[in-house]
């Protein structure tokens, strides 16, 4: 930490502690440093910036209502913006990653998260001011930066917010992995390729539809992560404590959540009734259970592509998935398919995150979920997570992808199962000896049909045709 080499004293009601004096943050955040080293990951830094932005919807709020002077309130308000500026994320990280060190995983339920926040904008705000950091009779981290607030609205409404914003890059995602593969489908529509169920030859397909199948399912979880934003713009900021609102006028509650809709973007609006989201937090879970689902497709693409592209010559073989780096310390030229292996590890993580925020949603008590941290630090990696996996997956695997037409059809004429195709015609049991015959003496179904004189050249070649055993109804009528 870049600090002076002098030290300034804050005071809390357990007492007192001596701070760095180039440090942002204050006591609250000096105790929660040395309760909570836990995970060595910081709060998301997503959520620490949507706290910032409530920070300042209250504090304009408060500059419209008069409740404190409006130099302190203008001063706040610019330190969040100053707090908010874009840039990249590690430029953001260098300038104040060392003010937020509060691990993610914390008991309060997010207390020290939001005084962590309530500290730093007091203290920038009183350095505009003209005061030095931990003067809080210039600005005051509870009494101006935290006026009419409690953790337990201003927490859950910027874990929201966060939430909606990285929802939004997850659900743009898929869209694009959907497209990537709609692409993919009419590329290989007119491919003729071996289905397989269970691992086995089965009936055969167009290489497209496949591709196609997997599309209809990333387009379900796009519309899926889309629509569940609705659950996620009900906030309960206002609410205070437990939602009753007390310490907090009705108009400051307004007044905050539409200055939260101009800073956002967002269409939030206040819960008519704020003692719900300010204890359930089965919204999250909902969330959750929708990213866990999305992880279920990608988990079995990623899956599938590394099958249908493994050996190349001991495998499958029938796709190639572009080569991104070297596989292998010790066998020369070996290729993996680490795209998808990264798609289905991610795939994996949110599926584990999931089982956290189950446990954590569930386990709040009464007037309070004092697990939220959890739920925010598990939400927020998941949707993270999600959106730089996909995006990656989509770019740099999928519109890469190859087929070996040659493999595909060897594979479909080696193998017995068009013989499936005759069972409208010739029936179950002698289409069956037909498939044996194939198999055992290595021939191809057309072969033992015409040795055997079940089917005349052309009718043989009628029923067996591609375009006719990949549709439906009955092959050659």
């Amino acid at each position: 930490m870049n600090t002076n080499a002098e030290e300034r004293v804050e005071r809390d009601s357990l007492g007192s502690k001596s701070l760095p004096s180039g440090a942002y943050y204050g006591i609250h955040t000096l105790r929660a440093m040395e309760n909570f080293s836990v995970s060595g990951r910081p709060v998301n830094r997503h959520l620490i910036r949507a706290l910032i932005t409530v920070k300042k919807a209250a504090a304009l709020a408060h500059l419209r209502l008069g409740t404190y002077p409006a130099e302190i309130a203008q001063a706040i308000a610019s330190a969040c913006d100053e707090l908010l500026v874009d840039g990249e994320a590690r430029a953001w990280e260098e300038r104040w990653g060392e003010h937020f060190p509060i691990d993610g995983l914390q008991g309060g339920a997010g207390t020290s998260t939001n005084m962590n926040v309530n500290e730093v904008v007091a203290n920038l705000a009183i350095e505009r001011l003209g005061g030095r950091r931990g003067d809080y009779s210039v600005v005051h981290p509870l009494d101006h930066v935290n006026c009419c607030q409690s953790t337990n609205d201003v927490y859950p409404t910027a874990l929201r917010i966060a939430a909606i914003r990285l929802l939004r890059r997850v659900s743009a995602a898929f869209a694009s992995l959907q497209e990537a593969l709609q692409e993919k489908e009419q590329e290989f529509a007119d491919v003729l390729k071996l289905g397989r169920t269970e691992l086995m030859d089965a009936v055969p397909m167009m290489a497209g539809q496949g591709f196609g199948a997997y599309a209809k399912a990333a387009a379900r979880d796009r519309w899926r992560l889309y629509k569940i934003e609705e659950r996620l713009r009900e906030v309960n900021i206002g609410g205070t404590a437990i939602g009753t609102g007390m310490n907090a006028p009705v108009k400051y509650s307004y007044y905050v959540t539409e200055l939260l809709q101009d800073l956002t973007g967002f269409g939030i609006a206040r819960s008519e009734y704020p003692m719900d989201p300010t204890q359930n937090m089965d919204v999250f879970a909902e969330v959750s259970g929708l990213l866990k689902a999305a992880a279920v497709n990608l988990l079995k693409l990623s899956h599938d592509l590394r099958l249908l592209a493994s050996g190349p010559a001991g495998g499958f073989g029938e796709l190639e998935l572009p080569a991104v780096q070297a596989g292998s310390s010790i066998m020369p030229g070996k290729v993996n398919p680490v795209m998808a292996e990264m798609a289905g590890s991610a795939a994996m993580k949110v599926m584990a995150h999931d089982t956290a925020i189950t446990l954590a949603a569930s386990s709040g008590q009464l007037e309070l979920n004092a697990f939220v941290p959890l739920i925010a630090d598990s939400l927020l990696d998941s949707l993270e997570t999600l959106a730089n996996a996909v995006t990656q997956f989509e770019t740099r695997c999928v519109r890469g992808i190859r087929i070996r037409e040659d493999r595909c059809r060897d594979n479909v004429e080696r193998s017995a199962v068009l013989a499936t195709a005759l069972v409208g015609r010739i029936g179950y049991e002698a289409s069956a000896r037909v498939a044996k015959r194939a198999q055992k003496e290595g021939r191809s179904v057309r072969e033992i049909v015409l040795e055997e004189g079940l089917l005349a050249e052309e009718e043989a070649d009628r029923i067996l045709n591609p375009y006719q055993v990949t549709k439906p109804g009955i092959p050659g009528r």
